[in-house]
């Protein structure tokens, strides 16, 4: 089973990134490929099982199930329910960890999941690259502005 993990840190304190990162339907205000976003059935975005419904500039949509979250350890689990990416059994956890020099914090982002292997170089780079990396990348600036 494939896994990919991305980590960063961020120049800002872990309450002030996870005000921000806690919302599990506010990517779209932060992250650069969401277009939209919504949570399904009224729910609340920290409510485990909360479903988000989303679009992906240019790639289609997905809806992406919330299956744990903890305020105390600035994570969240979630699991992809559709999706246009060629994978199944997909489990990512977003975390946050606070670095103890200084007013930042770590942040780490991984995914497990099946999928063919010819699939998966392309996969790296979407999950990795475009929406791992480029949201710590993003979460960092909207943080700056």
């Amino acid at each position: 089973m494939p896994r990919i993990y991305v980590s960063a840190v961020i120049d800002a304190p872990v309450e002030r990134v996870w005000a921000t990162a806690r919302d599990f339907n506010g990517h779209r205000d932060w992250h650069p490929v969401i277009a939209d976003s919504t949570i399904e059935d009224g729910l609340r975005s920290d409510t485990v099982g909360c479903v988000r419904n989303f679009g992906i500039k240019g790639a289609g949509r997905l809806r992406e199930q919330l299956v744990s979250f903890s305020d105390r350890d600035h994570s969240y689990t979630y699991t992809i329910l559709e999706s246009p990416l060629p994978l199944t059994g997909y489990v990512a956890t977003f975390r946050l960890t606070p670095v103890t020099e200084g007013n930042r914090c770590f942040g780490e982002w991984w995914a497990e999941f099946d999928c063919a292997p010819e699939d998966l170089p392309g996969l790296r780079e979407q999950v990795g690259r475009n929406t791992f990396a480029a949201g710590f990348e993003a979460l960092a600036r909207s943080l700056r502005d």
